[in-house]
């Protein structure tokens, strides 16, 4: 098994940025440059499925046109096992030390995470994360994009946007440039995304690995009682057409073919799996799934 992370530079990086994370404006959060190593990236981006493959799942409404893979049994050995490896002690330790957020649990699921793409005239409008996990009692308290977009130009657009709790003023715009990190903690108050479309070229697009982090308990006052679901709102000025609410996310229209085709070597990336995913996630999975 390739070992893609290297503790010990991820541990350096959380330290190092771990105060300036605590006192990010407009919420939390770290933009990380080249601490992962390029081998690893170089194989996920390698490997990465086209936009017009059968494993995406495809949203298209107002406020988000993008593509989105969760299952990591569609995906070959290389992205499967760098996906894992995301979900082990590791990394977990490196964003314990970055956020100061302890107790900290993975996603076996890669539920809403996983692989994004958004092609030419895509988006992401500005909203906030949904706070609980969907299959599991915990709450969702981390956000972590990875972004793999090689030679991507300012005008091209697809910065992230990182607004503030009034839904004002956009405090920071990042970015998605090749091997750069973006860490930073999900409240109901830490709205982002990328409104306007893309305009890159025809036949590239907006590539990310978006892995999301949980613990048992949250402290009051990081969320709204009635909110549970991924809510978006229009920019200030924004002409938005007649008829769109802000309100929850869209669904998606399906995936973009009605079946597809196992990767060889997917058996043997489970079995790799359940030497890295912590044993209280995989009882808590096969307790769940032996109720089905």
């Amino acid at each position: 098994m390739r070992l893609y992370l290297d503790a010990e530079a991820l541990a350096q990086a959380g330290a190092a940025h771990r105060e300036s994370y605590a006192r990010a404006d407009p919420f939390p959060h770290a933009v990380l440059d080249d601490v992962l190593p390029e081998e690893a990236l170089d194989l996920a981006l390698e490997a990465f499925p086209n936009a017009d493959t059968n494993i995406w799942k495809e949203y298209e409404n107002y406020y988000e046109v993008k593509l989105e893979a969760q299952g990591e049994e569609r995906l070959g050995d290389d992205l499967s096992l760098l996906l894992y490896q995301f979900n082990s002690a590791p990394f977990l330790r490196f964003l314990e030390e970055l956020t100061g957020i302890k107790g900290l649990l993975p996603d076996p699921y890669f539920t809403g995470g996983g692989l994004h793409q958004v092609v030419r005239g895509g988006k992401l409008g500005i909203h906030a994360d949904f706070s609980r996990h969907g299959q599991l009692p915990l709450h969702r308290r981390l956000n972590v994009l990875l972004y793999l977009n090689r030679d991507w130009r300012e005008e091209y657009g697809g910065d992230l946007e990182l607004w503030d709790a009034d839904r004002t003023r956009c405090c920071r715009k990042i970015a998605p440039v090749y091997n750069r990190m973006v860490v930073f903690n999900v409240t109901d108050w830490s709205f982002h995304g990328h409104p306007d479309p893309l305009t890159c070229p025809d036949g590239m697009t907006r590539k990310s690995i978006a892995l999301y982090y949980f613990t048992v308990d949250r402290p009051e006052g990081e969320t709204m009682e009635d909110k549970n679901a991924t809510l978006f709102f229009p920019r200030p000025g924004e002409s938005v057409p007649k008829g769109v609410q802000p309100g929850r996310e869209g669904r998606h229209t399906g995936l973009k073919q009605d079946r597809f085709e196992r990767p060889v070597g997917s058996t043997r990336a489970r079995r790799i799996a359940t030497r890295l995913i912590p044993p209280i996630l995989l009882d808590a999975f096969r307790s769940m799934r032996n109720r089905r």
